[in-house]
């Protein structure tokens, strides 16, 4: 009976150092990131004068200036306006493609359906930066093609074809977790729709899609994160000076001519501006993203 009491006083001591130790790199984690988070909120209403003292120091006021400038002089509004326009294109295009395939791919058996799993299981592995020159010079060649015999081109600096890459890019991706997830869900839901005279366009979007809203909504909240913040495609594709840029972009344009002159406020607040949509979204969807992670479908 002693060793009994002492081996659970043992075991409790464990797993109370084991909790501990666990809250502890926790409670690390979060301040190495609110605390950069926090600094950059604070420095973005500062007046330019305020830097050369302590960085730490908190603002003496609330210099909204500086995201006007941002906003007007630095044309982040346009640099915003055409992220979100190339970010709703491609999460818009992404669905249309990823979902049917998903769903047919984990749910159908069918001649190529092995093959076509595994070339997008292939495509995880395939690092999107090291493919942007290949797909440059492809969409450049295109262009050439479209000018010697039709006269204007219109593959590169365009915010659409860029859409159409950034979809093609995180489909792998995409498909891969929707699959995993359509695969769980039990095939009695579709037989019930069947047998009542659905067709397998109406149980795919009536049944099977709001069955997997938590997961699509994971996966949109993923992907917006992806495409709002990323800068080597779009810097690829679109080189021209009279291009439309999006924010990283701008951003990157922003922070070099800021730094050469002294602007830092300016320069904090255009960085406010980029992570604000992404902050305010996962506070709308963090409860469904969730969901998404952890809630699997019912098991037959």
């Amino acid at each position: 009976m002693e060793a009994t009491k002492n081996l659970r006083k043992n075991g409790n001591s464990g797993e109370k150092l084991y909790k501990f130790f666990i809250y502890f790199v926790l409670i690390v984690l979060a301040i190495t990131i609110i605390v950069p988070v926090a600094w950059v909120f604070m420095a973005s209403i500062k007046q330019n004068s305020e830097f050369y003292g302590n960085p730490w120091s908190l603002p003496a006021g609330f210099y909204w200036q500086n995201f006007v400038d941002a906003w007007t002089k630095a044309s982040m509004g346009d640099y915003m306006l055409n992220s979100v326009i190339v970010t709703a294109l491609s999460l818009v295009i992404l669905l249309v493609v990823a979902l049917p395939a998903s769903y047919c791919l984990s749910r159908f058996k069918f001649v190529t359906s092995k093959f076509l799993n595994t070339m997008f299981m292939a495509g995880l592995f395939i690092n999107v930066n090291y493919i942007v020159v290949p797909i440059f010079l492809m969409l450049r060649d295109g262009d050439v093609w479209l000018k010697s015999h039709f006269g204007s081109s219109f593959l590169l600096n365009n915010l659409v074809v860029l859409a159409v890459v950034y979809a093609a890019t995180a489909l792998p991706f995409t498909i891969y977790l929707l699959s995993g997830y359509f695969a769980t869900l039990p095939h009695d839901f579709e037989e019930a729709a069947y047998i009542d005279g659905a067709s397998y366009f109406s149980t795919m979007t009536r049944i099977i899609f709001p069955m997997a809203k938590p997961s699509i909504i994971t996966i949109i909240l993923f992907n917006f994160l992806s495409f709002w913040n990323e800068y080597i495609i779009s810097m690829t594709l679109m080189s021209s000076t009279s291009a439309p840029r999006t924010l990283p972009v701008g951003l990157l344009n922003l922070m070099q001519a800021q730094q050469s002159a002294a602007q830092y406020g300016t320069m904090y607040a255009g960085l406010v501006l980029v992570m604000l949509p992404t902050l305010i979204l996962y506070i709308c969807v963090q409860k469904q993203l969730t969901q998404g992670m952890t809630v699997g479908g019912l098991k037959g």
